[in-house]
């Protein structure tokens, strides 16, 4: 190989590393953006239910898990944030799994308070049919925000069901499986709570572990 060739091949090499070092930066960038984006999503969803304004710490720093296949809904540890203000417990946000919804598995965010009345809940995921079941989305209609407020003595046992059921909560028309779902989500969220309080508020964060 000449000389010229050898500089060629060379320069073709430097070239070659300085775009991988390009792709690089341009990757880790573009994670990092991710990152904080979906982190920022996320917050935005938690202080919907647990405003800002009622507590002062980190909500991403005081975390920790709970395990109940039957209350919870899934069979994996989900991940519990916990508010506190001067270092007083607030309330809890936890994802809870309607698994029994018209088209699958509804996915919640609930937030509980340090007395067991209910602040919060919203949807995070679902497959329910447009137009009908999809009514549990504070978008679509305010029938989600009817928990506010609600804890397992308000209203007593029989009335955590939908009316055609002998609840309190009104159904859809022609949708009542998807909202019989979130109810029944909802209360077992509150007799999870009712069960672990003192132990979820106790628990380490596992970042400060």
């Amino acid at each position: 190989m000449t000389s010229r060739q050898l500089i060629s091949v060379a320069g073709l090499a430097a070239l070659a590393l300085v775009a991988a070092a390009s792709l690089t930066l341009a990757w880790r960038s573009t994670a990092d953006d991710i990152a904080i984006n979906e982190r920022n999503f996320r917050l935005r969803a938690l202080n919907e239910i647990v405003p800002p304004a009622r507590y002062d710490n980190d909500l991403f720093d005081d975390t920790t898990t709970a395990l109940d296949p039957e209350l919870l809904g899934t069979g994996e540890p989900v991940t519990v944030y916990r508010a506190r203000r001067d270092g007083q417990p607030v309330a809890v946000i936890f994802r809870v799994v309607a698994p029994r919804g018209y088209s699958g598995a509804i996915e919640l965010l609930v937030g509980i308070n340090f007395d067991g009345s209910v602040a919060g809940v919203r949807v995070s995921e679902h497959r329910e049919t447009a137009g009908l079941g999809d009514q549990i989305e504070g978008g679509e209609s305010d029938w989600i925000f009817g928990f506010t407020g609600r804890s397992l003595a308000n209203p007593p046992e029989p009335g955590w069901a939908v009316q055609k059921d002998g609840g309190v909560f009104d159904q859809f028309t022609g949708a009542t499986i998807t909202p019989r779902a979130v109810v029944k989500a909802v209360r077992n969220a509150l007799l999870y709570f009712s069960a672990n309080r003192d132990e979820l508020f106790a628990q380490d964060s596992p970042a400060a572990s």
